[in-house]
């Protein structure tokens, strides 16, 4: 599961990345993600945490750990987890690399979550490189006062993404329920078919 996000996250961000991730591992999920700063590194050190197994997709070369301030992470992952990159060793991390890195990101798992993103974040390009090749895509929703969440919101809004609130959510986009259990709520809150009134619309 490629959970992603805001570099610049906010403490809400990282707190539900932190859930999702802690959740996920604890049922053997992989937790994939590009190990920036942020969402990314909140996804991966909860995930390790958990004891679970977590995958970084690089954007230059294996040797080549970017950035520094995440390198003592990124070796714990390579050495509990696992390191991926299309780059020859030593090459090093550039603007149309990580453009390249979002399309593995979005076709590595069955599923991608982006929790925190403004509104041009490279994150989304990750979401619209996993929704090109069919696979699901969910958004975490935020204050609509923050322009960190701006970007999710636009995903919702386009029906890019579904919403997530937590790893149950998650795990719905890779196993989606039967179309009859989609009118669980109408039942419960009872406004099924049998409750409405023939003729009348609003």
């Amino acid at each position: 599961m490629t959970i992603t996000g805001a570099r610049a996250a906010t403490g809400y961000g990282e707190h539900v990345a932190v859930e999702l991730a802690s959740d996920l591992a604890s049922t053997e999920r992989i937790v994939v993600a590009g190990r920036a700063y942020g969402i990314d590194r909140a996804a991966h050190s909860a995930a390790l945490a958990a004891g679970g197994q977590t995958i970084a997709v690089l954007t230059g070369g294996l040797d080549r750990l970017y950035p520094a301030g995440n390198h003592e992470l990124l070796e714990r992952i390579g050495d509990v987890g696992l390191l991926v990159s299309e780059m020859a060793p030593g090459a090093a991390p550039t603007k149309w690399r990580f453009l390249a890195r979002n399309r593995i990101l979005g076709a590595i798992s069955g599923a991608t979550v982006i929790v925190e993103a403004g509104y041009r974040s490279g994150s989304l390009n990750v979401a619209a490189r996993a929704a090109q090749i069919g696979r699901p895509v969910g958004a975490v929703p935020g204050p609509v006062t923050s322009a960190a969440s701006s970007g999710t919101h636009r995903l919702l809004r386009e029906g890019i993404a579904s919403i997530i609130t937590d790893a149950g959510d998650v795990n719905t986009l890779t196993r989606p329920p039967a179309a009859a259990n989609g009118r669980a709520v109408e039942h419960e809150a009872g406004v099924g078919r049998s409750a409405r009134r023939p003729g009348r619309s609003l």
